[in-house]
């Protein structure tokens, strides 16, 4: 299993509404054409309305290597900056967990 959590703010309100339909739309491509990606959950942060954060789990190494090269991945990753002040990036090696085969 491969891993991460990102966490982004975004740059104004404006932006923020405008990254959350460019999430939705990505997310809504993922669900139907990524079968590697198990887990990709975006979040609203209590108190902090322009953060975000994405958790992302995929079966390995080759499926996040597939969903980085979708077209809806690229799309995402081409027009998102416009909207974002900060990304930050936790890489991830699964421990333990219920539900994740570990």
């Amino acid at each position: 299993m491969y891993g991460l959590l990102v966490r982004f703010t975004c740059k104004d309100e404006a932006s923020a509404q405008a990254y959350d339909r460019l999430v939705a739309e990505t997310i809504e491509a993922i669900t139907a054409g990524e079968p590697g990606t198990l887990v990709y959950a975006s979040h609203l942060v209590d108190g902090q309305p322009l953060q975000r954060i994405f958790y992302e789990l995929y079966r390995d190494k080759a499926a996040f290597g597939a969903h980085e090269a979708a077209p809806h991945t690229r799309r995402y990753l081409a027009e998102r900056d416009q909207y974002l002040a900060s990304t930050e990036v936790a890489w991830l090696t699964l421990q333990a967990g219920k539900g994740t085969g570990g």
